[in-house]
């Protein structure tokens, strides 16, 4: 992959499907898309339009992709609002959702999005209906060792997220951790 230069953005958070590569931008109202496969072209930037209205602080944060990447998921970080987004119009639609505020890491796994809440040290599980414009609060995962969670991923059935730390000064010796949800 080449380098691409951002121009200075706050590029946020990634998902990967067979198309592309989308990165979110927590400051100006974009996702980045690195086209990937026999048809890719050259990076560029995708408006979000629709129901995301950037407004000051976070904005997108966290992505997700259904699996046949025909919809991404954002959060918005600031309000906590969910919204999917058409990868090729850049289209959004609120999702009737609870609020998730300090949203961060997203994971989708069928119709169930894990959302971190990175400064609540805490991962909502919410559970979409099929067509993904409702979601309803399963349960809120928390655990003794989170530090700032940021992202969450899978390994088998379990979840792990990873230990921003952000109540920590960054020094050379700054530890990180993994830490295994549910």
């Amino acid at each position: 992959m080449d380098a691409v230069d951002f121009d200075g953005t706050f590029v946020n958070d990634v998902i990967v499907t067979r198309e592309a590569a989308y990165f979110t931008d927590s400051q100006k109202p974009f996702v980045y898309v690195y086209p990937r496969g026999r048809s890719a072209r050259d990076p560029y930037a995708l408006p979000i339009t629709g129901d995301f209205v950037y407004g000051p602080g976070f904005n997108a944060n966290g992505i997700a992709a259904t699996r046949d990447g025909g919809t991404l998921i954002l959060v918005q970080s600031g309000t906590g609002k969910l919204f999917t987004a058409d990868p090729d119009t850049g289209v959004t639609t609120l999702i009737d959702a609870p609020l998730v505020t300090n949203g961060d890491g997203l994971l989708l796994r069928g119709r169930t999005l894990y959302v971190v809440r990175n400064r609540d040290n805490l991962v909502a599980e919410l559970r979409f209906n099929r067509a993904l414009t409702r979601a309803v609060l399963v349960e809120e995962l928390t655990d003794p060792d989170f530090d700032v969670p940021t992202t969450i991923a899978a390994l088998g059935r379990r979840l792990s997220a990873i230990n921003g730390r952000f109540t920590t000064p960054p020094a050379p010796d700054t530890t990180y951790d993994i830490v295994k949800v549910g």
